[in-house]
């Protein structure tokens, strides 16, 4: 299933999703890219939380995941 919830841990969506993980950090969350931070940080800040913490835009991230043929529930529409 192609459907990614921004609501739910990054972790999460990264094991359900691994190949999400380069998106993601082309789109700004760069300390995705450090296992370490995926394994602490990611599981316990949702895609939401980490777009506000890093100043990305929430509709950004949906409409890129959107792009790369994903379905987004969670997000601004």
């Amino acid at each position: 299933m192609n459907t990614i919830d921004l609501s739910i841990p990054v972790a999460q969506v990264i094991e359900e999703h691994p190949e999400v993980l380069d998106i993601l950090v082309e789109l700004g969350f760069t300390p995705l890219a450090n296992p370490l931070m995926r394994q602490t940080l990611g599981k316990t800040v949702s895609l939401k939380q980490g777009a506000k913490m890093k100043g990305i835009d929430v509709g950004r991230i949906q409409s890129t995941l959107e792009w790369n043929g994903y379905d987004v529930i969670g997000g601004e529409r």
